[in-house]
């Protein structure tokens, strides 16, 4: 599979480019704004081209797919260019600054016959595997709430347009509130149906938010609580599903390493639940790399990167307004 780079981003010089790799993947070319910087990161990687101009990298006769990970508000534009030009398409979250954008980029791939993926990397995690399965099994009963906590620390090399660019899509509801709704959706199989929230600018944040609190309904009648933020040095991330039968206790799990620990409270006392360490992206490549060959589908598909940004919207309105607020998923 022959892949090109949308985007000379870190987590691609730190997660993807192994992971495609890894997964039987051929990097051809990488693209970047910055002429000199395409060629730099092209030659530090060993990927054969480096380019500055979308149009010329799609024309190229030599790509099967590609990776957009630029800032937030460049995803529509060059995955709709990407579409056009019949490549397959992994996009990181969110996929777009709105979700009518997002399903446009879906329902157009869709309509192209060509794969279109959400790097959501937590749902391929052992861990939540371990814990989806578990919950799917009825070990807790029916699930009555569940608390996320994924305030962290954001790291020096990645301050910048996520702490002061808001029409970058700065800021932490679109950066760490998806993949929380992605997780609660992957671990319920349903979608929140309405969310309250505050925000806050609490140390990093810049004319954007740096920290969030939200609670969410669920159609079940299950509540979710989630926290996240920019500016937690010390705390430690975490997840909680609490059911009729019993709770599950899973902390370090948030997290882009096949790290933390997993307990099993019941009646009969707590239980260790143990999960594979594999690496979360060569797993999402090996899914997409099987949807490009017609065998299966993405780990995360267009649609849960529709109804992540979908809940982050929502959460980033009620925050906004301070009124209750359904989720609009846009029709999908």
């Amino acid at each position: 599979m022959r892949w090109g780079l949308i985007g000379a981003s870190n987590i691609a010089a730190n997660h993807m480019i192994g992971a495609i790799r890894a997964a039987g993947g051929d990097i051809r070319s990488v693209l970047s704004s910055d002429a000199d910087r395409a060629k730099a990161y092209a030659a530090e990687h060993g990927i054969t081209q480096g380019h500055y101009d979308l149009d010329a990298m799609l024309a190229a006769d030599d790509l099967d797919a590609v990776y957009i990970s630029t800032t937030n508000e460049k995803h529509f534009a060059q995955a709709m260019a990407a579409i056009a030009a019949g490549k397959h398409v992994l996009c990181e979250k969110p996929l777009a600054m709105t979700v009518a954008d997002a399903v446009t980029m879906v329902r157009a791939a869709d309509a192209a016959g060509v794969v279109f993926g959400t790097n959501h990397h937590l749902r391929n995690a052992g861990s939540h595997l371990a814990i989806r399965d578990a919950v799917a099994a009825g070990r807790i009963g029916q699930v009555l709430s569940v608390r996320v906590f994924h305030a962290v620390y954001l790291p020096p090399f990645l301050h910048g347009w996520r702490l002061d660019n808001p029409s970058a899509g700065g800021g932490v509801i679109p950066d760490i509130v998806v993949h929380d709704a992605d997780t609660v959706r992957f671990h319920l199989g349903e979608d929140p149906v309405d969310v309250v929230a505050i925000d806050a600018a609490s140390g990093l944040g810049q004319g954007v938010e740096d920290s969030c609190m939200s609670v969410w309904s669920m159609p079940s009648g299950a509540m979710v609580m989630a926290h996240e933020s920019f500016t937690h040095a010390y705390a430690q991330t975490g997840l909680e599903l609490h059911g009729t039968k019993g709770s599950i206790i899973a902390r370090n799990v948030m997290t882009q390493r096949p790290v933390g620990q997993i307990t099993l409270r019941t009646e009969a006392g707590e239980e260790t639940i143990s999960f594979s360490d594999h690496n979360l992206y060569v797993r999402a490549m090996d899914h997409f790399h099987a949807a490009m060959r017609g065998e299966g589908r993405p780990s995360a598909d267009g649609i849960d990167g529709i109804k992540s940004l979908a809940v982050a919207a929502a959460v980033a309105q009620a925050a906004k307004t301070g009124e209750r607020t359904a989720v609009d998923y846009g029709g999908v």
